[in-house]
């Protein structure tokens, strides 16, 4: 495979070996000692279209973005198929000195630890083989805006970086350029506790913000991953366990304060809940993984902490019972907060990791999360039991009291770390997910479990079954060829089976780059064609995180 195109997957989980002045890897006979042109402006991935099919829509989206595109500094973009052209190495150097002078010397980092953590994560199941340059670290909005006013000035590529904690690569930099950190971005602005929202910067956490307000009687219920933080939740409309009865964070947030590519700074809407006043900027730039603003504060909305919580734990001779369970908890309106599958290889994990203080059964198993009143919480568990013992449940466990619930509900928080606890060296896991209609669910999960199982693979399915989320986590030895390429056609072949069923190649991590071919295919050309457009009329250069969701079409 030649190295103009980004593999579907990047089989070297390992930090890739890098030439720190020329920031990519080191090859036989590679000598260059500078950041020639023909290195750092040569993409790492070439699209696939198909010229012929799609001239004429590319055509249409091309007059678009010429007549309507917010088009900066007086210059217009011929062509959606114009390909980008970035600035060479003196440019990239003079683009980090007037940062410097800008923003002071410590706020510009371009030390080879720095880069590598910022470029390259064993989390992620798709890696670039490209490191950023430098990485920018500002501490307000004004300073954002002046990081993307020089890089749009030398034509340097903008990489938006706050948790880190992506499984998509969405904040790898294929193209080089600036990672953009919001370390030192990490405040809550403000707090209405009236209203019953929030403005935070990007890089506050979820579980942070939720410390600090709860005396309030507030929270923010959608609970991604422990590491997630607001800039990338918005970045990738992230959910999470709580979805099913919270939704996702497209509905939680009410503004936003965005840079553009040109360094312009714009808020999408005002502080009320509801509003009709012209185009739905804010949904635009929610899911958008930083390819059309760089988001620098967020205006949230937040939830009554219920009357009473607790959990459930039920027990299931197979997926399948277990799925249908779930399906008919739905049917039935029975108002769960969270409804979590993990299967019996999953839970074997649990038991080996040894993290939760308990022995599970070692079979497919629903975790329920009730929340509301103490009497509708009483009458949601006996609903649910009902309908659970009609698909066979048993071993059916509610916890009675706060510290039994934080113990049953530990299992499914620990999925994950408890996977990766059990890697040996040269393993890694390749952690990935779908969604698809409820109808469907059974169905999906049970062929993707069997071609699993068919790996010989340490394998499992968990995921937040009640709104059609499934994931499959497998552990593999990446430096075997044979092993990580059989994984990514189970991977592959999943995602297929999602489409084939009318859902959706990711249900929560986002696209990033191991999902654009996916997403074509979701979608189909005058769809993407349309998001390129828009793409090209707030960032007619392609500065911002290029290479994510989708590719330029080539002329």
């Amino acid at each position: 495979m030649s190295r103009s195109r980004l593999p579907f997957f990047f089989t070297a989980l390992q930090r890739p070996k890098i030439n720190p002045l020329l920031h990519e890897p080191i090859g036989p006979g590679l000598s260059r000692r500078t950041l020639g042109i023909q290195h750092y402006a040569q993409p790492i991935s070439r699209s696939k279209w198909m010229i012929g099919r799609s001239l004429f829509l590319t055509a249409i989206a091309s007059a678009l973005a010429y007549s309507y595109g917010r088009l900066d500094r007086g210059e217009r973009t011929k062509s959606i198929a114009t390909k980008p052209q970035y600035g060479d190495g003196r440019t990239l150097q003079e683009a980090i000195k007037d940062l410097r002078q800008q923003l002071g010397e410590d706020a510009i980092s371009t030390d080879i630890e720095d880069l590598h953590s910022h470029g390259f994560s064993a989390w992620s199941t798709v890696n670039a083989d490209r490191l950023p340059v430098a990485v920018a670290y500002p501490k307000t909005t004004e300073e954002v805006s002046q990081i993307a006013a020089t890089c749009h000035k030398y034509r340097v590529p903008m990489v938006p970086y706050s948790g880190g904690s992506s499984l998509e690569a969405n904040f790898s930099a294929p193209y080089g350029g600036i990672s953009i950190d919001f370390a030192f971005m990490d405040r809550i602005i403000s707090f209405h506790e009236d209203d019953l929202d929030v403005v935070v910067q990007p890089s506050v956490s979820w579980m942070d913000l939720n410390e600090s307000i709860k005396e309030s009687g507030l929270f923010f219920p959608v609970d991604p991953g422990p590491n997630a933080k607001f800039g990338g939740m918005v970045g990738t409309n992230c959910s999470g366990t709580n979805a099913v009865r919270y939704g996702t964070m497209k509905d939680w947030v009410i503004n936003l304060t965005v840079v553009l590519a040109d360094g312009t700074v714009i808020k999408t809407r005002r502080r009320p809940r509801k509003s009709s006043a012209g185009y739905n900027l804010t949904g635009l730039f929610v899911g958008s993984e930083g390819t059309l603003g760089i988001v620098t504060e967020i205006t949230l909305k937040l939830a009554v902490i219920p009357q009473q919580t607790t959990v459930g734990v039920i027990t299931f001779s197979s997926i399948r019972s277990a799925t249908d369970a779930a399906r008919s908890v739905m049917r039935a309106g029975v108002p769960v907060g969270a409804m979590e599958l993990m299967d019996e290889v999953q839970m074997r994990v649990i038991n080996k990791a040894g993290g939760t203080g308990k022995v599970w059964k070692e079979t497919p198993t629903l975790f329920f999360k009730f929340s509301g009143t103490k009497s509708g919480v009483k009458d949601n568990i006996k609903n649910v039991e009902a309908l659970a013992r009609q698909h066979g449940g048993a071993n059916i466990e509610f916890a009675k009291d706060d510290a039994s619930a934080k113990t049953l509900w530990s299992a499914r928080k620990e999925a994950l770390w408890s996977m990766l606890a059990l890697r040996q060296t040269g393993n890694e896991v390749w952690s990935t997910d779908v969604a698809v209609p409820l109808s469907r669910l059974s169905d999906i999960i049970e062929i993707s479990k069997q071609e699993m199982d068919g790996l010989g693979l340490f394998a499992s399915v968990l995921g937040h079954i009640g709104d059609g989320n499934f994931h499959e986590s497998i552990m593999y030895d990446a430096t075997n060829p044979a092993e990580t390429d059989a994984v990514r056609r189970c991977v592959e072949n999943m995602v297929v089976r999602a489409l084939a069923m009318d859902g959706t190649c990711t249900g929560e991590h986002g696209v990033g780059l191991g999902k654009k071919d996916s997403l074509l295919k979701e979608l189909g050309y005058p769809t993407i064609n349309v998001m390129r457009s828009i793409k090209l009329s707030l960032d007619p250069h392609w500065l911002l995180n290029p290479g994510k969701l989708f590719d330029f079409i080539e002329a």
